[in-house]
């Protein structure tokens, strides 16, 4: 019999689940702070809705299955197609903006890398119904705010932001057609990931020529915003709606974090503005979260037309940073009292006892066993702060000492 998880999957004892939980801790502080809804949905999709959403090869990377009445169904893979038909269901009734999160088990069957597993968990924050900037600036800063929640500091890692709108601009203006615009972003998305000859076979296989492939990845060139809006032109509208979010992402605190990088496309193809992603800045990981504006993603599967922005955030690649920044382990433990008893005599004390400082909110590790004194205090010394040993002298007397397990401090409590 072999104990280990499916390839891909995870289990999660207890000390992965400290860290696990300090994560979806700071997530749901950081999208609660910033005024987002928390909402859920169920883990099995139809299959037909991811198809609508990525095309046929979806089928290729997800679990999908047949249920015994035949329906194709999968396990999901991202929680943005579910978001699209849960307000879709709903578009006349909701009051928007709407500003939701949630945090959702994902599965993807892919090849595995680091930072890369077949079942993950994702924060996601979604903005839907806003067109003006301020949606994309609400969404980088509540990500950030996570991130400063889980004590990495701003010196780990940058967001890169670019816009594909202005991609789009940015090609016209080196004299490509639109129609080429898509294959280009497909193939552009590669840098850094391919060699420039694949990506360059890329672009021709899309359709362009070598001299237009040529433009199309000097493009990738393009250093700094300025840089970007002298080719697009004074009244580029992509590059005042980048100038104006960094200008709010400033104004929210977190500016410094931010900066353009034309290189960043998003390689899927329903964003139709803004994209970014954050990166260590060592360049060791995968993206640690990123988003963009998807605009027309509900009318793909029969709502409304809405605007809307989303991100995804990853925990795999967020814990293989706390790892590297040696914050996976908190600085501080929580506080938790163990209460233990030399033997049966003492059992009852002792239970009364956690149930008392239970009823205070305090955490208690009742140890269900009489042990020695050594023994207990050893065993309460591996998650404990404060240790609590009742024998026949603290039965008599009505009172017992709570020791402190890292300043060896002792002080007084009276039994109830």
């Amino acid at each position: 019999m072999d104990f280990s998880a499916p390839r891909g999957m995870r289990d999660f004892y207890p000390p992965d689940m400290e860290l696990r939980n300090r994560v979806f801790d700071a997530w749901r502080a950081a999208a609660t702070l910033s005024g987002f809804e928390q909402y859920d949905a169920c883990v099995v999709e139809s299959l037909d809705l991811l198809k609508r959403k990525a095309g046929e090869e979806v089928e290729n990377q997800v679990y999908a299955f047949q249920d015994k009445s035949g329906r194709d169904l999968a396990l999901r893979a991202e929680m943005t197609p579910t978001l699209a038909r849960m307000v879709a269901a709903r578009q006349g009734a909701l009051q928007f903006p709407l500003k939701w999160f949630c945090i959702a088990q994902c599965f993807r069957y892919e090849r595995m890398t680091k930072g890369r597993k077949r079942e993950h968990y994702q924060l996601n924050l979604d903005v839907v119904g806003e067109e003006g900037v301020e949606a994309e600036a609400e969404t980088i800063a509540a990500a950030i705010r996570a991130m400063r929640l889980m004590g990495i500091p701003d010196s780990a890692y940058r967001v890169r932001v670019s816009s594909r709108a202005l991609l789009s601009e940015l090609l016209a203006a080196k004299g490509i057609e639109p129609k080429f615009h898509a294959g280009a972003f497909l193939a552009l998305d590669k840098k850094g990931k391919l060699p420039q000859e694949q990506i360059e076979q890329l672009l021709r296989d899309e359709g362009l020529d070598a001299e237009a492939s040529a433009k199309a990845f000097g493009i990738s060139s393009i250093s700094s915003l300025d840089e970007a809006a002298a080719l697009a032109g004074p009244d580029s509208p992509a590059i005042a709606r980048l100038r104006e979010l960094f200008s709010l992402l400033e104004l929210h605190g977190c500016g410094g974090q931010a900066v353009f990088d034309v290189s960043v496309v998003r390689g899927l193809s329903y964003y139709t503005g803004t994209v970014f992603e954050a990166f260590d800045v060592k360049g060791e990981l995968r993206a640690i979260f990123g988003g963009g504006r998807y605009d027309n993603l509900l009318t793909t599967i029969g709502g409304k037309p809405t605007p809307a922005v989303g991100l995804g955030f990853g925990d795999v690649v967020v814990g293989e940073l706390l790892k590297d920044l040696g914050l996976d382990r908190p600085a501080d433990r929580p506080e938790l009292y163990a209460v233990g008893y030399m033997d049966a005599a003492q059992r009852d004390a002792a239970t009364r006892l956690a149930a008392f400082l239970r009823s205070q909110g305090r955490p208690v590790d009742l140890h269900l066993r009489p042990q020695k004194a050594k023994a207990f205090f050893s065993q309460a010394s591996e998650r404990a702060t404060r240790a609590v040993y009742l024998g026949p002298d603290d039965i008599a007397a009505g009172r017992a000492r709570v020791k402190n397990l890292s300043t060896r401090e002792e002080t007084e409590i009276q039994l109830p």
